[in-house]
């Protein structure tokens, strides 16, 4: 995958700093002035990016679970299309674009957890549903690399291997990890160990 290297837009500002503060202080504890002091703009000016503080919800939580899906089938399609692609490198691959917003994006991982019901209907069942989907892409990829693993262990262990990988906000502050490599690393092979571990049983 490519790595951006444009500045964030202003938008983009807005979502960043509405993620940290609502993962602080919870989604009623914040204001939308407190979301515009932070990114320099007045409170009143966010209303011309977003209608309230429920759209900005709404975009993060939406935003991050069509992110992820992309992510993982953009990693099987690279996969399918380099002649030496194999289960285990595409597994690992998908490992570590989760481990990457499991470090990068820690609040979205908090606000997930405490306000997710605090979506509109429509908007909450399109989160469920791309995270079925996206469980779906690595439930297809750890069958390929132990087709012994039955499929109801195979998403049973990748629902498990999600939880331990999205444990992050519990390492502590953001950006508050001495050696991000290091922590990278030993989730990875805690999540490969994982996988393992199931297709022994």
């Amino acid at each position: 995958m490519t790595t951006r290297t444009d500045a964030p837009t202003r938008r983009e500002q807005i979502l960043k700093e509405a993620a940290r503060l609502f993962a602080e202080r919870g989604f009623h504890g914040v204001g939308v002035d407190e979301i515009g002091a932070a990114v320099g703009i007045s409170g009143p000016g966010l209303y011309r990016h977003f209608p309230g503080k429920d759209a900005m919800l709404a975009e993060l939580l939406v935003g991050i679970s069509e992110r992820l899906l992309a992510g993982g089938q953009l990693r099987v399609s690279e996969d399918a299309a380099c002649a030496d692609g194999s289960p285990q490198a595409l597994l690992d691959a998908l490992i570590e674009g989760h481990i990457d917003f499991a470090l990068d994006d820690r609040p979205l991982i908090t606000l997930h957890d405490r306000e997710l019901d605090r979506l509109r209907d429509a908007d909450r069942k399109r989160v469920r549903q791309l995270q079925r989907q996206y469980v779906e892409v690595w439930v297809e990829v750890v069958r390929e690399m132990y087709p012994e693993l039955p499929e109801h262990e195979a998403r049973a262990a990748v629902h498990a291997v999600f939880g331990l990988l999205n444990s992050t906000p519990h390492l502590g502050r953001p950006g508050a990890q001495p050696d991000r490599a290091g922590t990278a690393a030993l989730l990875h092979r805690l999540a490969r160990g994982a996988f393992e571990a199931a297709a022994r049983a």
